[in-house]
């Protein structure tokens, strides 16, 4: 059914008053309502962004890449993320999201149905799950969280819980795991002493609070596989699609650019296609 114009406009503000109100209230998430964008219009294209961090850092550093990408490709593109990553996965199978930053094993199964299209990926980059342990914690190698209690993201973070769980199941079995919604979480309750170890990425633990980072030990990192997504929706029209596409190749390419990869801990973003992830599909991951 068409929009009139004056019900566009007002879905926008309405949409802009609730984004503004998610960024400003603590612990509350940044998101797109669904419904106030149209898959494959050019008005407005929503960017989930997969919520393994807080919702402020999350949009700190998110917001600056799509408001760049709005200016250089002419569309008006609008961050969006959800409350957790189980949401998250939701809003993924309804298709909800124009264009989506994802994980590896997420790829793979929103690849298959919505049919969400590889975009872009990070340039030379492999991503590696890590677990992590209280500084204080004797423990010398996986065997050593035989019997204990871990946290981990969610079921289906990729690196820092479906690998880690690979690699556990078979060296510390019978490890008690529990999900606490995000990477950051995970961190900080390990580092509080609530679990006796965590898993995790490289990139996460890094950008943590120094003071939280300080009281934890990297105990393994795991092999190295391809990293996220950047796939579209595929109502979204292929010149839309390859206007983000050249957009977020050449955002290095500008010192505003390097500025927005360096917040995003990102060096640069190349051509990504379908069946660069094969290796992730060949894990049979399938849960």
């Amino acid at each position: 059914m068409m929009i009139s114009t004056r019900l566009r406009k007002a879905a926008g503000m309405f949409r802009k008053t609730l984004v503004f109100a998610a960024m400003v209230i603590g612990g509350l998430l940044i998101f797109v309502p669904k419904g106030l964008s149209q898959h494959g219009g050019e008005d407005v294209l929503s960017l989930g962004v997969v919520p393994q961090q807080a919702s402020e850092r999350l949009a700190r550093q998110w917001i600056p890449l799509a408001n760049y990408l709005s200016e250089k490709t002419g569309l008006k593109i609008e961050f969006s993320t959800a409350p957790d990553i189980p949401e998250f996965e939701k809003r993924l199978a309804a298709g909800e999201y124009d264009v989506a930053y994802m994980n590896p094993y997420h790829f793979t199964v929103y690849n298959e149905d919505p049919g969400y299209t590889a975009v872009v990926r990070q340039r030379d980059h492999f991503l590696r799950g890590i677990i992590v342990v209280p500084a204080t914690l004797e423990v010398e190698s996986l065997a050593g969280l035989t019997g204990l209690d871990l946290a981990f993201p969610a079921p289906n973070a990729f690196a820092a819980t479906l690998i880690t769980r690979a690699f556990l199941n078979n060296i510390a079995p019978g490890y008690t795991a529990t999900f606490v919604r995000s990477h950051d979480s995970v961190y900080r309750a390990v580092a509080n002493g609530i679990f006796a170890g965590g898993g995790g990425i490289l990139r996460t633990f890094n950008e943590i609070d120094p003071e939280i980072r300080s009281k934890l030990e990297i105990l393994w990192i795991s092999p190295g596989y391809i990293g996220h997504a950047v796939a579209a929706h595929p109502t979204v029209p292929d010149k839309t699609r390859l206007s983000l596409q050249n957009a977020l190749i050449e955002v290095g390419d500008s010192e505003k650019g390097q500025k927005i990869l360096e917040e995003l801990g990102i060096k640069g973003f190349q051509v990504a296609y379908d069946a660069d992830w094969n290796e992730v599909r060949a894990l049979g991951l399938d849960q």
